[in-house]
């Protein structure tokens, strides 16, 4: 299947493909914001494309500011933004989807460590052209916003509220991939696929969403058949349908009950990024 990042620019400026599949994205050409536009779907703070939580936190003068230097993305599923030890030249702001983070192994095989949704950041440069030591891929169709790395990394120098959101996330990314650790080892794979199916859910906003059993086991560390018993539990118990890579979230509030309580803590700890706004100034 050819999939690709494909960035939505302003009429009369070229479209570009961004990525092939397993493939880094290339940088691609800038696209400003529309002026006075950015409350709209994927200009990441509100519409048909969900909002990115971490920019809709911004005080509203310095994220119209930021919109001008983003451009709109649709990320399809298998799109490889960066690879271990890649350069990071771009950082992406989910608006709806999910991507995750990988660490692909010697035999083919990769493991989830983390997933990124409209609560994150995706490609968090340290230095510019710096590395990740994890692939970043979309797991579930996203649309989001793209930034020049070294433009994230202008920003984070020079605006406090954007440098304490980043902080705060980049703390509540190692929780994650921390409760994950301990979640992968000692819970049932129907408890942990009930904690990937709401953290999904969350990220989706949508009942219905489209992940392959392939993508569930890899994600899960298991089997495909193993995710298969799995997810036949639960839709026997009236809590999702699976068809076919087809997911339908039927009884949300058993979901959570099934889930360990590793769902509840991750959840906390992304929230609390932007339940306070940062101030304005620095």
């Amino acid at each position: 299947m050819n999939v690709a990042c494909q960035e939505r620019q302003r009429p009369g400026v070229q479209r570009s493909s961004v990525a092939a599949p397993h493939q880094r994205s290339p940088r691609g050409p800038h696209v400003s914001a529309r002026n006075g536009g950015g409350l709209s779907s994927v200009r990441g703070v509100e519409g048909t494309h969900g909002e990115s939580r971490i920019l809709s936190a911004l005080p509203v003068a310095e994220r119209l500011r930021f919109l001008e230097s983003a451009s709109d993305v649709t990320l399809d599923v298998r799109t490889v933004l960066f690879e271990p030890g890649g350069p990071i030249e771009a950082v992406y702001f989910p608006t709806d989807g999910v991507i995750s983070l990988v660490t692909p192994l010697l035999d083919g095989d990769i493991v989830e460590v983390a997933t990124i949704g409209n609560e994150g950041i995706v490609g968090v440069p340290l230095v510019p052209l710096g590395a990740l030591a994890v692939r970043a891929i979309t797991q579930v169709a996203s649309h989001g916003l793209r930034v020049d790395a070294a433009v994230f990394l202008e920003w984070f120098e020079r605006s406090h509220a954007f440098q304490t959101l980043v902080e705060r996330y980049t703390q509540a990314l190692f929780g994650q991939i921390a409760q994950a650790a301990a979640c992968n080892r000692l819970h049932s794979s129907e408890e942990r696929l009930s904690r990937w199916l709401l953290m999904s859910h969350d990220r989706v906003e949508s009942d219905d969403f489209m992940i392959t059993q392939e993508f569930l086991g890899q994600m899960l560390g298991a089997r495909r058949s193993t995710v298969s018993v799995s997810a036949g539990i639960l839709q026997r118990a009236g809590l999702i349908r699976y068809t076919r890579g087809h997911v339908t979230i039927v009884d949300r509030k058993a979901l959570e009950a099934v889930s360990c309580e590793c769902y509840a803590v991750i959840k906390a700890e992304l929230d609390r990024v932007v339940r306070q706004p940062p101030r304005p100034g620095g």
